[in-house]
């Protein structure tokens, strides 16, 4: 499946991931041709990956569900056990990668229950368990960047755990992930703990934020909405990602650096084209940059590889370009925080729903094996 697209954001240094898995994916050899043929160096899930992976794909889990339930598993017990396991096979696929590249790559998200977005000591606690039950070294936790996650963000890397750091809409609210972050590696370093060995991904969210600008600008007129519509959401990427490069020339960064810490890579998420309108590369080409990370649905991964075009670095002096969309954005009544705050409390509900559903359909069959 590989085209040069594919090989040129790796040579750039874009790290392509998945945002994908399931057992199939797992059973079928599916992920490990991915990731021999197809540049694909990592892999993102999610409450509604999971729910999709195991209400689509039951008969791949049955035979797990059954043995579980046979337990005297609850169904939140039951989940962690599926989705575990999922995650631990795969980072196990990934572990050549995770040797080869240092740590940096060969890395595979799992998220601590959605329900517990605004929970900042379960959240902790959870993170913990998590990193345990996985028990590998290639795993990263994923905590959304919810201001109670903030200081769990911080508490868990502390820890020496490393994190995916998750819902991320605003560059506010990414300049407060990054203090979380350094807050984390200076507690981790107070307490002896080896900084090389954590590692993080500050997961911005792209496509949403177009989709929810472009609905706005459709109620303005037409020649507004033709001028701004699709440019909201790479600003604001690009935006992140010059803050990015201001907070690693910071004297905070330089001794955190010195003492062995890596840096919290950007990952754009969101990156599956909803208006079709849109070229459905434009979210992966158009945010190529040395040191980021690119997680993508399998169906954008497929269409980078068929007909991507490779257009080189597309981040790097973007800024003012992208400050002059947001403030034409601004004037036409589109505020930036307004947004995102959205954006974040539906981003939470979505998943929360996600992981209901998924309750629903795990219970369901467990009462049918009982």
């Amino acid at each position: 499946m590989t085209t040069p697209c594919l090989q040129e954001l790796t040579q750039l240094g874009t790290s392509v991931w998945l945002d994908d898995l399931s057992r199939d994916r797992l059973t079928s050899g599916n992920l490990s041709e991915l990731i021999r043929t197809s540049w694909v160096r990592g892999v993102t899930t999610n409450p509604a990956i999971f729910q999709s992976a195991i209400s689509t794909g039951a008969a791949a889990y049955a035979d797990q569900l059954a043995k579980l339930t046979a337990e005297g598993n609850d169904v939140d017990q039951v989940i962690r056990a599926m989705t575990t396991d999922d995650v631990r096979n795969a980072c196990l696929l990934f572990s050549d990668l995770y040797q080869q590249s240092g740590g940096v790559d060969g890395r595979v998200s799992i998220e601590v229950d959605p329900r517990l977005a605004h929970d900042t000591e379960a959240t902790i606690r959870q993170a913990t368990e998590l990193a345990q039950e996985v028990g590998a070294a290639n795993v990263l936790i994923k905590i959304p960047a919810t201001l109670a996650g903030l200081p769990a963000i911080t508490a868990v890397i502390g820890a020496g755990i490393s994190v995916n750091v998750t819902l991320i809409f605003s560059v506010e609210r990414y300049l407060q992930v990054v203090d979380a972050y350094m807050a984390g590696l200076e507690l981790a370093l107070a307490q002896g703990l080896d900084l090389s060995s954590i590692h993080s991904v500050a997961s911005f969210f792209v496509s949403r934020v177009d989709s929810e600008v472009d609905k706005r600008l459709a109620d303005l007129d037409d020649a507004t909405y033709e001028r701004l519509r699709g440019k909201a959401g790479l600003s604001n990427a690009r935006l992140a990602w010059a803050a990015h490069i201001r907070s690693l020339a910071t004297d905070s960064w330089a001794v955190l650096t010195e003492a062995g810490a890596n840096a919290q890579r950007p990952l754009w998420a969101s990156t599956g084209v909803k208006d079709p309108a849109y070229p459905d590369t434009m979210y992966v080409t158009q945010l190529a940059v040395r040191g980021c990370v690119n997680t993508m649905p399998a169906s954008t991964l497929h269409a980078v590889a068929d007909h991507g075009e490779f257009l080189g670095d597309t981040c790097t002096d973007t800024e003012a370009t992208s400050l002059y969309v947001w403030s034409e954005l601004e004037s036409v009544g589109i505020s930036a925080g307004e947004v995102c705050d959205l954006l974040e409390t539906e981003g939470v509900q979505k998943f929360i729903d996600s992981w209901e559903s998924l309750r629903g359909t795990v219970s369901q069959a467990m009462q049918q094996v009982k």
